[in-house]
């Protein structure tokens, strides 16, 4: 009786169809990789590069590692006695007994958070084995002596790239969520994800560009970005926007924000319940944004200096035109206060006063400490980038959304792999990577 439940359970799918599906997912996968490379063929780009220099590094790391044959014994045989020691616990919990864990995840750690992780034997087995494997590995490159500085930074972060790239969470068989989610679904789950991955592929002109959410559900003054404004000035490099007053009195100090340009400007204006735009219009200020031009192969030659000219600087003339007000109020946001600070210091100089206040936003002003964007920079990346940029005489925007998505890996890339491709279900819509999806290029002589 209990097996005819179990099989009356199963939903009813229809083979020929999944067949269907499976065929005209092939027939797409040869169609973008056929375009990919003729597009790589076309360009003259090899498909192996080397961009972050990471064969040196590990060259390095190998023969640091190979010096020292006595630490790297140890650490093997910590590893062996891990896995015995997981093997034992095993064995005890598939008989029945209580066992405590050889390794636990982090309570952050997000991807082991489904319950068959732990009470199914063999998927606690996969995660265990995983994070003994993912600790030691990370411990024998950590712990390796005689590397510089930065090429240890360098292995380090990479090393941890591969050990989250490998985690059984992002396979099918090795996820229980997923592998649940095949049984039930007949593998349509693979089929919508194996389409939802050649969508990414195309949407990227050959490379995989994830969707973080659904690109459909938000338009820009419509259900984002909604606060009432106007251009009021334009040049090369900018638009300055102006917002609508939305109270009877305004104070008489305007206010510009400067926003990086390496994003779009909208971060502060969401929606109606997140924009700070709006809320800061709402207190009577008059208010001022730069929306930055999204530059291409007329803005080559374009550097920090013509930013801070036709930005900031230029963007206080014009103000002062509509206003009649000479002094502003100054906020600069990430990137965007960087460049306040140069400003200020320009206009300290020539002992100009506009600017009588500046606040600064998650910006960076002393960059001898970058943290871990310090892995992306050394010569040989810095000359791969430029070779790169004088091609097209910019920076592609997904070169710099894909750095940044590497550093939070496993909440920006593998979650979304995750969802998207093994489960086949669609993004959820979300404001926030709306607006990290939408990345701007930036000029070769200003990025180099």
């Amino acid at each position: 009786m209990a097996a005819t439940e179990t099989v009356a359970e199963r939903p009813d799918y229809d083979p020929v169809a999944l067949a269907e599906s499976l065929a005209s997912a092939a027939d797409k996968s040869a169609k973008v990789l056929g375009d990919f490379i003729a597009r790589q063929a076309a360009a003259g780009k090899s498909m192996v590069t080397d961009e972050f220099g990471l064969t040196q590094a590990f060259l390095e790391l190998a023969a640091k590692m190979l010096s020292n044959p006595y630490r790297l014994a140890e650490t093997q045989m910590n590893l062996w006695w891990e896995y015995s020691a997981l093997w034992q616990s095993s064995m005890l919990k598939l008989m029945g007994q209580s066992t405590t864990p050889v390794v636990e995840p982090a309570k952050s750690d997000k991807r082991f958070r489904h319950e068959d992780w732990e009470e199914h034997f063999l998927f606690d087995y996969v995660k265990q084995s995983y994070l003994i494997a993912a600790r030691w590995l990370h411990n024998t490159v950590a712990n390796v002596e005689g590397l510089d500085e930065h090429t240890r930074r360098k292995v380090d972060f990479f090393t941890r790239q591969y050990i989250d790239a490998l985690a059984p969470s992002n396979f099918a068989l090795t996820n229980p969520e997923v592998f649940r989610e095949t049984i039930a679904s007949g593998g349509q789950n693979l089929v919508k994800g194996l389409n939802n991955l050649l969508d990414d592929i195309e949407r990227g002109n050959g490379q995989l560009k994830i969707s973080m959410t659904d690109s459909k559900a938000f338009e820009l003054g419509v259900n984002i970005a909604t606060t009432p404004g106007h251009v009021v000035f334009q040049n090369d490099l900018m638009q300055l926007i102006q917002y609508e007053p939305a109270t009877a009195k305004v104070a008489k100090r305007p206010l510009l924000i400067m926003p990086p340009w390496i994003n779009k400007y909208y971060i502060l204006d969401l929606r109606e319940k997140n924009s700070l735009i709006k809320w800061c219009v709402a207190q009577g200020l008059t208010v001022f944004v730069i929306s930055w031009v999204n530059p291409d192969e007329r803005h080559a030659a374009k550097d920090f200096v013509d930013y801070m000219l036709e930005g900031p600087l230029a963007a206080l003339d014009a103000i002062e035109k509509v206003t009649g007000e000479k002094d502003a109020n100054v906020l600069g946001y990430c990137l965007g206060g960087t460049l306040l600070a140069a400003a200020l210091g320009h206009l300290a100089a020539k002992k100009d006063k506009r600017i009588v206040s500046a606040s600064f936003m998650t910006s960076l002003i002393d960059f001898t400490g970058a943290g871990e964007l310090e892995v992306f920079i050394d010569e040989e990346q810095v000359s791969s980038l430029e070779r790169k940029m004088s091609e097209r005489g910019y920076l592609e925007g997904s070169h710099m959304a894909n750095t940044f998505n590497m550093l939070r890996s496993n909440d920006l890339i593998w979650s979304f792999v995750i969802n998207n491709y093994l489960m086949g279900r669609d993004p959820f819509p979300f404001d926030l990577l709306h607006w990290n999806q939408d990345s701007t290029r930036m000029p070769a002589k200003m990025h180099s």
